[in-house]
Formats: structure tokens, C-alpha cells, sequence
């Protein structure tokens, strides 16, 4: 197969592919450098043929390839699509719809957990994919015979992990369990991401107020200085580093330099007043306006009713063939625990009629978990 290297063979393969109700996208990337992914590889398929656009040939506009995403009349179908959506939306500023994620659908189904490709292609077609090329470096060019063999397998396996997962869905009632999360997936908001959020990533815990200002402000520092530089956040400033700088909010290099998980010398480096500035920025700031630092407890009893809920969570799980982790996360849980109105997915949709209304009624006494024969099983209570 030849590989696209030119804007009007790309432009032809795509008005071709828009004639398709469905078709089947992955990308190639390279992210180990970069805050922003660079774009190596773009693979396309549809029932008749498919494609490798070499997206960084010297002189190619991958317009039509954006405007196919965007086109609403053809369904995309990807494999965990969320990073191959980041790139389009970094590149062109829209969001692919509709979308197919095989790996959430993957999820409903009972497939486990956030589930890999090669694993879903072997479990269904009974094929095994060639892994060789996983973690080849696809900005190498020119492209081998071999890497552009894999990537088209990418595509093509696809549609047919895409036909086996949509008629299991239909069959099972569960399609527009999927298109919910699709709404999910695509929503501008999920991309957008802005300096001034970047503490959300973080998991680092802290307990003050005042510890909560300096982390969101010195994260907000890092994602900028990494977006300005297109370097991983991790090449600026570590998260446990935040977290520690967080805790003791240093205002003086001295300080600063007396921080471990900083590397030694880091406090005479051009960042080092950055760093002091905006942990003063966040001790100037109201704590009276900041986000909830806790959530609420609803009772001494937290842990165990959070307990309970697990397995509550799990028998569902089993007894539906759902993934857990797609049903309801162990924050939905803590938060759930202590608030019967908690805005989380787990009270919402399909969710809630699955476990959420189950969740709510183990808190409150009217249904109860016992063992029979071995097994956990849900006893309904007056």
C-alpha cells in the first residue's frame, strides 16, 4: 500500500470515506517531548478501503481530513478515542461527531476494564495483532513497509471489533448507554483545558485552604511555563513537587532550597522567583471563594457504608456483564456515601437505574447485602 503524502491524494481518499455511514480512525503520536502531541500518522478505513496519511509530509493540509471528522452524516469509530480527539481539537479546533468508542462500548459490554486494542481484536475476531510497532517512533521517516502494514491493521481489525460490539449492544438494549458517554467524550469542555484548572489533575491531597490557593496557583504556573515551552508538565515541575511546595508554601529561596522533592540547585534557576511569586499569589488569595476543599462526611460511619457500596458496585458488575469502573469510580462512591444528591455520573442516566437507586437504598436501610450459597446477593427490605 501506498502511503498519502500529498493534500489531493488525501483530499480524494476522504470524499470517498464521506460516502460511508461508518468509518474507522486511529492516529500515530509522540508525546514523550512535547506538552502537545505531534501528529505523526493518521489511519483511515471504511467497509471498502483503507489509508495512511503521512501527516508530516512536507507541504500536506490535512483540511479534508479535519472536515471529515466534523462531517455529521459519518459516524467515526476510534479505540480509546479521548487522545486521538485531544490532537484533532489541538490541531483544527473541533471536536470529531458523532464517535464510537470501542473500548467504552467495550466496557458496557463486560470486556473489563478500560480494556487494550490488541486484546479486544484477539477476544472477538480471534485474531492476534502484531505488537512490534506499539512503541516505534513514528516521526521517523521515511515509514516502513512494516509500520505502514500495522497501521493499517489498526483500522481494519476495527471495523470489525465495531460490527461485533454495535450488534452485541443493540441486542442487549444498552446503544444509548453508549451514546451518553459519547456526549461525554466530545464535549468541548473535556479538551478546553485551562492553566487555571490544572490543580484538578493533580493528586496530590492537601488540607488547608490555604494549601489548596498555592497549589491551584503554582499549578497554573507549571501548565503555562510547559504550554509556552510544548514541554511535558513533568519537564517543569514534578507533581509531588506542587504538592510539597503546596504544603510548605515557601515565600524565600532559602525555603524553597530546603524542599526535597525539588532537584538540587532548582532554587537558582530562572524558575525559582516564578515558583515564589505564584505561591505568594496564592496566599493573597480570598480562601473564603476557593472550591470545596473537603467533601462533606454524612456520618462517622463513612468508610463503611463506602465499603459496602463496593460491594454493592462489584455484584452489579458481575451480575449485568458492566465493567465496574464504567458503572461508578471510588470517588462516586465517597461521594454518594455522604451525600444522597451528589452530582456525580454514578445518579445519572443508566447508571442510576442500574446501581445508583441500589446505592441509595443501602444507605437508607431498604435493601440489605447477604450471602447465599457463596455468593453476595441484594435482599429488599420493606
Amino acid at each position: 500500500m501506498e502511503i498519502i503524502t500529498t493534500t489531493d491524494e488525501l483530499t480524494a481518499v476522504c470524499n470517498r470515506l464521506a460516502k460511508h455511514r461508518v468509518i474507522t480512525v486511529d492516529t500515530e503520536f509522540l508525546r514523550e517531548t512535547t506538552y502537545y502531541p505531534l501528529l505523526c500518522v493518521v489511519q483511515l478505513a471504511s467497509a471498502d478501503e483503507a489509508a495512511v496519511v503521512d501527516a508530516l509530509a512536507e507541504g500536506i493540509d490535512l483540511k479534508p481530513f479535519f472536515d471529515l471528522m466534523a462531517n455529521e452524516n459519518v459516524l467515526k469509530v476510534f479505540h480509546a478515542a479521548r487522545q486521538d480527539i485531544e490532537i484533532i481539537f489541538h490541531r483544527a479546533g473541533i471536536i470529531p461527531h458523532p464517535v464510537f468508542d470501542t473500548q467504552v462500548a467495550a466496557m458496557v459490554l463486560g470486556y473489563g476494564d478500560s480494556i487494550a486494542y490488541d486484546q479486544l481484536v484477539e477476544r472477538i475476531t480471534g485474531h492476534r495483532p502484531d505488537k512490534t510497532h506499539r512503541f516505534t517512533d513514528w516521526s521517523n521517516r521515511p515509514l516502513t513497509q512494516d509500520q505502514i502494514t500495522y497501521a493499517v491493521a489498526d483500522v481494519t481489525h476495527l471495523r470489525d471489533v465495531f460490527a461485533a460490539l454495535d450488534a452485541d449492544l443493540k441486542k442487549r438494549g444498552r446503544s444509548e448507554w453508549v451514546s451518553e458517554e459519547m456526549e461525554i467524550l466530545t464535549s468541548p469542555k473535556t479538551y478546553d483545558f485551562h492553566p487555571e484548572r490544572a490543580w484538578e489533575r493533580l493528586k496530590t491531597r492537601v488540607r488547608k485552604p490555604k494549601e489548596l490557593a498555592v497549589l491551584m496557583e503554582v499549578a497554573a504556573w507549571r501548565e503555562q511555563e510547559a504550554q509556552s515551552r510544548d514541554v511535558p508538565r513533568s519537564r517543569v515541575l514534578k507533581d509531588d513537587a506542587i504538592g510539597d511546595i503546596a504544603t510548605h508554601a515557601p515565600t524565600t529561596l532559602e525555603r524553597l532550597a530546603g524542599l526535597r522533592s525539588l532537584p538540587k540547585g532548582f532554587d537558582k534557576s530562572k524558575w525559582g522567583q516564578d515558583i515564589l511569586a505564584a505561591v505568594r499569589r496564592g496566599i493573597a488569595r480570598d480562601l473564603t471563594k476557593l472550591p470545596k476543599l473537603d467533601k462533606p462526611r454524612g456520618n462517622a460511619n463513612g468508610g463503611a457504608t463506602v465499603e459496602l457500596l463496593k460491594v454493592l458496585l462489584r455484584m452489579t458488575s458481575e451480575q449485568h456483564a458492566v465493567a465496574s469502573k464504567v458503572i461508578a469510580t471510588v470517588d462516586d462512591l465517597e461521594q454518594i456515601a455522604a451525600d444522597d444528591n451528589a452530582d456525580v455520573g454514578a445518579l445519572h442516566g443508566w447508571r442510576r437505574e442500574l446501581f445508583g437507586e441500589a446505592a441509595l437504598a443501602l444507605k437508607k436501610g431498604r435493601l440489605a447485602l447477604a450471602i447465599d450459597k457463596g455468593r453476595v446477593v441484594r435482599v429488599d427490605r420493606e
